[in-house]
This record gives C-alpha cells, sequence and structure tokens, in this order.
C-alpha cells in the first residue's frame, strides 16, 4: 500500500516571536487538515522564529491518486503561506510501498 509523504519548508519573515510562527504553522496544520483529511506535523523544533519544516503524510490504495493530492496539498500550502505572510522555500515528496 503505498504512502506519500511531502515536506514543506517554510519562511516567516515578519515573525518577531515565537507566537507570530505559531501562529502561522499552526493555522496551516489547520487548514490543511481539515481541507484534504491527511495527518500533519511540525518537523523540527521551534530553533528559530522565522523558519519552520512540516510534514504531511497520506495513505491510499493509488499512488496515482496520493501523486495528485500532494500536487493539490502543496499549491494550497504556497497560498495558505502567502496568505499568511509567509513563503514556502523548498517542498519535496516521498512515496513508500507498504
Amino acid at each position: 500500500m503505498p504512502v506519500a509523504q511531502l515536506t514543506l519548508e517554510l519562511c516567516i519573515e515578519h515573525a518577531q516571536s515565537l507566537k507570530d510562527r505559531r501562529q502561522v504553522v499552526r493555522s496551516m496544520k489547520d487548514q490543511l487538515r481539515q481541507g484534504f483529511n491527511i495527518s500533519v506535523a511540525e518537523m523540527d523544533e521551534a530553533v528559530t522564529w522565522q523558519s519552520a519544516t512540516l510534514g504531511a503524510v497520506a495513505i491510499s490504495h493509488s499512488r496515482s491518486y496520493l501523486h495528485g493530492l500532494m500536487e493539490e496539498v502543496e499549491r494550497a500550502a504556497t497560498r495558505m503561506a502567502n496568505e499568511l505572510g509567509a513563503q514556502i522555500t523548498d517542498a519535496f515528496w516521498e512515496y513508500m510501498e507498504q
């Protein structure tokens, strides 16, 4: 059974505090979970206020479905980040067969 993982690296230039960073990260996680029914988690520690890494995971019987889903998630995440005053600096996918 295929599993897809999408990693998103964010730059949050306007963040002046951990609270600003947390607001962007939490909002993106919640919106992605609700919009796509996927698992989303913060992948790094809050070492710097102006960067974050999110991981999104989905499982399905169809690898082609996962490919389309991850493309949609990446586009939506880019739009969300821009609306929240952040940018996605890097995004990459991985597929695993279980």
